[in-house]
């Protein structure tokens, strides 16, 4: 399962294994969660950090997600970089550049 997610480009860090079961025999049952958003917590810490800098975005969380947004394109890739940096541990994806 791990081959066929890297192969689609899915980092395999979305992934929560669950415990093992037995089902019979020499056969197991695992259940996998695939994460869909971010937590609230690590949505306030970026948020925090963002603040922190003095970048001119503004940050928002909505429905699991933390909408930035800024005048300058080259604000919005420095607070890329920076989130990049600061939380290394998760997987992030950034999308949805308006030119």
């Amino acid at each position: 399962m791990r081959n066929k997610l890297t192969k689609q480009n899915v980092d395999v860090r979305f992934l929560d294994k669950g415990e093992v079961q037995k089902m019979g025999g020499d056969k197991v049952k695992v259940l996998i969660k695939v994460r869909d958003g971010i937590e609230t917590e690590l949505a306030k810490k970026i948020q925090r950090i963002i603040k922190d800098s003095k970048i001119k975005v503004q940050a928002a969380i909505q429905d699991g997600k933390l909408r930035v947004t800024g005048k300058d394109l080259d604000a919005l890739q420095a607070t890329q970089a920076l989130i990049r940096k600061e939380i290394s541990d998760m997987p992030l994806t950034f999308d949805n550049y308006r030119s």
